[in-house]
């Protein structure tokens, strides 16, 4: 992506690290909690990829298609699962953002200035509307409530907690890559 190093490191390190623990979780079981979790560690991973800083890495077109290709199948997978939830909604336009976000890299990288082109303002300014309000209803879902009962422990209070039991990590995890996808937007 197009920014200063600095910010392209800083969104490597959350973009990975995210996708990380969303791989951690998918290891850690196989209840249906968890299901997203592979989407979400590839999206993680993808992000990271995509924000290494151009003074670095400039890859070529090809890698940039591919990426649209990866996330297109992504998509596609998870528009044939995505019936009747929200967040799988969101994850299917988050794909959706990485292939536009791809495919602009893609037309960029080519030597036309297609990304640019007329529509793209466009549909960029929706999906920074859409990530900019969710990335401040899941941040509002983080804040503390006011003393309230503390729960029971997932695993009844015998040993460590394992990482499959760490829900507070899942929306933390989800924020993080909004705010990635909400960095990332504005540089194309």
């Amino acid at each position: 992506m197009h920014g200063s190093a600095a910010a392209g490191w800083l969104l490597v390190a959350l973009c990975a690290t995210a996708g990380g623990l969303c791989l951690r979780r998918l290891r850690a079981g196989g209840t249906p909690r968890h299901g997203s979790a592979g989407g979400e560690a590839l999206m993680g991973f993808g992000m990271a990829a995509m924000a290494l800083p151009a003074t670095v890495v400039t890859p070529p077109r090809w890698v940039w298609l591919g990426y649209a290709a990866v996330f297109g199948a992504a998509a596609l997978r998870a528009l044939g699962n995505g019936r009747g939830s929200a967040h799988r909604a969101h994850h299917l336009l988050g794909l959706l953002a990485m292939v536009y976000m791809a495919g602009s890299m893609a037309a960029a990288a080519g030597g036309t200035h297609t990304a640019h082109a007329s529509g793209t303002p466009l549909v960029t300014g929706a999906l920074l509307l859409y990530y900019a309000g969710y990335v401040l209803w899941a941040g509002a879902r983080l804040l503390p409530l006011p003393a309230l009962p503390a729960p029971a422990p997932v695993n009844g209070g015998s040993g460590p907690v394992s990482w499959a039991d760490r829900t507070e990590l899942v929306p933390a995890c989800r924020l993080s890559m909004g705010i990635a996808m909400l960095t990332m937007l504005p540089t194309l």
